[in-house]
């Protein structure tokens, strides 16, 4: 018996001296996690990668492969690369993080509804509506069920899953969702938390898409008065917020009007994030834009170059975002006639969409057609008409 004891006492020394490294490791792990965190909450997106390939590498050696510690790393990893627009790389991560919340907590559980809605996010950016739909509602309906029809978690799939239909066109059957969410969240959070904002900017938004801009600018404007009040004035979603009301007057010709409120969320952004952010960018091309809407081309151009110079930096040179800045810049240029500056830009972005939206995404389209104007300017009308087909054929199978 003395024996036998004594073999005991020696497997629980062994137990606690191999429970120490493991402390250790999941110390390791969440540190990994927060200086992650903390980098893309500055945008330095590839900075943050490394920290959340070892955090998986960390997670699995430490709670196993199939631990819902390992899922929530591949989240991480899976969110960096869609920001950088690496979405071949995210999607079979976000996928394995799915599979592992389904088999540690079942197919209904709130928490499977988070990972569907980030594939469902993920689908979204790239184009591919009919793969998100069902996601958004598989989640929709677990979160009813599990949590009951006006928790602020289903107000957030309602929100989802309307996006989804403006973004396809379908404003009919996004403004229920999105006014039932509102209605939602000022029940379950009060009229003045920040989450009603968000809310109201996206119905705004809705409507904005609509024409509708006297039903939109009132929703902007409460909005804006909630995250001042909530957050203070040079909070980053303040900045979002009178962005969001500088475009509707933009868009209703009233220049003048939008003017500061760019300069504002410009400067919230820059202090709030650095120079270098990239929600800086969104701020500098929505001033050139308006520049470039009122002929000052020359105020236009320096916004348009930095902000192509941030995306390149901070998401790299194959982001959808940076496309986006050579289609802006390359407008500018179309508009002054400079159709050989254009042109190369304008072919740039349409390499960077094909690759990576696909050949049938929207952008695609749009550029497509940008480039054959300007090729038609530049009396190269066969080449143009070959980017011509091209767009037509994405508009038709899109239709």
């Amino acid at each position: 018996m003395r024996q036998d004891a004594k073999k005991v006492v020696g497997l629980l020394l062994v137990a606690l001296a191999l429970e120490v490294p493991v402390a250790a490791q999941k110390a390791r792990w969440n540190e990994l996690n927060a200086q992650g965190k903390q980098l893309y909450e500055q945008g330095k997106y590839a900075e943050a990668i490394p920290l959340a390939q070892e955090s998986i590498r960390v997670a699995e050696a430490t709670f196993g492969s199939e631990h819902r510690n390992v899922a929530a790393s591949l989240d991480n990893l899976a969110g960096l690369y869609e920001k950088q627009g690496r979405y071949a790389d995210a999607e079979p991560l976000y996928k394995r993080a799915l599979a592992i919340d389904e088999k540690a907590l079942g197919p209904d559980h709130p928490d499977v509804a988070r990972a569907l809605n980030n594939l469902a996010a993920l689908y979204t950016e790239q184009g591919r509506y009919a793969d998100a739909e069902p996601l958004y509602k598989r989640a929709l309906a677990i979160r009813e069920k599990a949590l009951g029809p006006d928790h602020p978690d289903v107000a957030a799939s309602l929100n989802n899953l309307a996006a989804l239909y403006m973004e396809q066109g379908r404003y009919a059957d996004a403004e229920p969702l999105y006014k039932r969410a509102l209605a939602i969240w000022e029940k379950a959070l009060g009229p003045d938390h920040p989450d009603v904002a968000t809310s109201l900017n996206n119905l705004a938004a809705l409507y904005k898409k609509q024409g509708r801009y006297a039903d939109a600018e009132p929703l902007y404007k409460r909005a804006l008065v909630i995250l001042g009040k909530a957050l203070g004035p040079d909070h980053p979603y303040v900045a979002t917020s009178l962005n969001n009301l500088a475009r509707l007057y933009e868009k209703q010709g009233r220049y003048a009007d939008a003017e500061p409120l760019y300069k504002r969320a410009l400067a919230i952004w820059e202090k709030a994030l650095g120079p270098d952010h990239p929600d800086v960018a969104t701020s500098l091309n929505g001033l050139s834009e308006l520049y470039e809407k009122q002929g000052r081309y020359a105020n236009a151009e320096p916004l348009y170059k930095r902000a192509l110079a941030i995306r390149e930096k901070a998401l790299g040179p194959d982001h959808p975002d940076v496309a986006t800045s050579l289609n802006g810049l390359a407008g500018l240029y179309e508009k002054q006639g400079l159709y050989a500056d254009a042109e190369p830009l304008y072919k740039r972005a349409l390499a960077i969409d094909e690759k990576a939206l696909g050949p049938n995404h929207p952008d695609v389209a749009e550029v497509a057609e940008n480039l054959a104007r300007t090729l038609r300017k530049l009396g190269r009308g066969q080449e143009a008409k070959g980017y011509e087909e091209q767009a037509a054929k994405v508009r038709e199978k899109r239709k």
